[in-house]
């Protein structure tokens, strides 16, 4: 079995050494939800090192894994434990043993390039009035718009609130319009495969002809897969890393003040799996009025929303213990008053978070480019 998975693994492009594994247990001492679910990634190495990992389909702890790579990041031997299971949710995504609501988000991606099942021409409806150009006429700038950014409401606000902060220091950007689809990053953490590979065939394409010198995205999930999988000939950059650029430049002038006490949540895509920590901080920071304060697990220790991975689409067996509560309690106990955020899944998860602990009073959940645009 250990061949058969280090083999499948390979064919999928994951990279697995695992006879390197020395069973120290960080991965699973690590990992966030294996307090509160039966996720036991260590065990789930050691199965596949004996031969004793039969029978996936038996597990449905693999679907709790967000692929928040806590696991990777603190691996001494780089077995890279997080990839055991995208390959072994693959095998049962070709087996067609798939949860309902993930199997219909993959489906709304494969029909409407989305995985919300919303209707294609409706991806740039947030975008009305905006006077947003179109890409295919030439930028140095291709903006590209999480699925969440585009058709979420509450993620909506950012997307505007970015574009307006993006005009104002007068970056020349575009969009590909109702040709823009999903990224594919939580459909390979799910395992689907064969339709990552079609997103990426079909996609690249479409991103280079733009001939845009770099892309800023919404999202670090998106930032993550483009940079790393689609391997585009341009920049790839995540909004808050061109936010800090435009200021330290001298492009983006910040005349209004936010007079609030904000502390600062790092998504898993754009800390833990990309090491940019310093310039979200620096963008909040450089906003007048702002007083900048700090949670205890911070950077590499930050606490994993629970939304990647798939599980945007799946509630998971720990229904009780969400990562989020713990997240925006911690948030509230810094005396903040807004948690600020740069990734539209940690947007979703900590607003119902804050609503369900009943900190809407004392806490408010904002995305970095609307503090950005208040001060505009």
């Amino acid at each position: 079995m250990l061949m058969d998975i280090q083999q499948h693994a390979r064919e999928l492009g994951l990279g697995l050494d695992l006879f390197s594994c020395i069973q120290c247990g960080k991965c699973t001492g690590g990992c966030p939800v294996s307090i509160t679910t039966a996720l036991n990634v260590r065990s789930l190495v050691y199965g596949a090192l004996i031969g004793d990992i039969a029978g996936p389909v038996h597990r449905e702890e693999l679907w709790d894994c967000t692929c928040c790579f806590t696991c990777v990041e603190r691996c001494p031997k780089d077995v890279r434990p997080a990839e055991v299971i995208i390959a072994l949710r693959s095998l049962l995504v070709e087996e067609g043993k798939v949860p309902g609501t993930i199997g219909n988000a993959l489906m709304g991606i494969f029909r409407q390039g989305n995985p919300l099942g919303y209707a294609r021409e409706d991806r740039t409806a947030w975008m009305d009035g905006l006077d947003v150009k179109p890409a295919q006429e030439g930028c140095e700038t291709l903006l590209f718009t999480c699925c969440s950014s585009a058709y979420d409401i509450r993620a909506q606000a950012a997307t505007k609130a970015l574009v307006r902060v993006l005009k104002a220091a007068g970056v020349d950007f575009g969009h590909l319009g109702t040709e823009e689809t999903c990224c594919g990053n939580e459909v390979r953490r799910v395992g689907e495969m064969g339709l990552f590979e079609m997103l990426v065939e079909e996609g690249k394409p479409l991103l280079e002809e733009v001939g845009a010198a770099q892309m800023v995205t919404t999202s670090p999930h998106c930032m993550n897969t483009f940079r790393h999988e689609y391997k585009l000939g341009m920049d790839v950059l995540h909004y808050t890393q061109l936010l800090a650029r435009l200021l330290e430049q001298g492009r983006l002038n910040l005349s209004g003040r936010v007079e609030k006490i904000v502390t600062y949540h790092d998504p898993c895509f754009l800390g833990k799996q990309n090491k940019i920590f310093d310039e979200p901080r620096e963008v909040l920071k450089a906003i007048p009025g702002v007083k900048f304060v700090e949670m205890d697990r911070i950077r590499e220790r930050s606490l994993c929303c629970e939304g990647g991975g798939g599980r945007m689409w799946f509630e998971g067996t720990n229904t009780e213990g969400r990562l989020a509560f713990q997240r925006v309690q911690e948030a509230a106990d810094t005396g903040a008053e807004i948690l600020a955020v740069a990734c539209p899944f940690c947007m979703a998860m900590l607003d119902d978070a804050v609503k369900v602990k009943g900190l809407s009073e004392r806490l408010k959940v904002m995305d970095i480019a609307e503090l950005v645009a208040m001060a505009l």
